[in-house]
């Protein structure tokens, strides 16, 4: 778990530009009142066309925001996990857990 919400697979630690550093989830899942919230760490990079296929959502930061799990097709998401760790593990190690 990260936080109070966020169900959360693996770990990474980023140092920012500023300096600060912090450990996040590799990629995440967290049900709210509102909708269901899909996390993709560090952001949508190289996803290329694969969000077209995603169906209703809406995308803020690195979060894919959906109302039901209706919504969306359940083997774009595990591609949308799949390219996003790729993705994160080219930029930072990445740390099952």
């Amino acid at each position: 778990m990260w936080g109070a919400s966020i169900i959360g697979y693996g770990q990474y630690h980023d140092t920012y530009a500023s300096g600060r550093e912090g450990d996040g989830p590799a990629t995440g899942f967290s049900a709210k009142k509102v909708r269901l919230s899909l996390y993709i760490m560090p952001g949508y990079r190289n996803l290329g066309s694969i969000l077209d296929w995603w169906g209703k959502h809406k995308k803020v930061k690195a979060c894919l925001y959906i109302n039901t799990l209706a919504d969306v097709d359940m083997a774009v998401v595990e591609e949308i996990v799949r390219a996003d760790l790729d993705d994160l593990a080219t930029h930072w190690p990445v740390k099952a857990s």
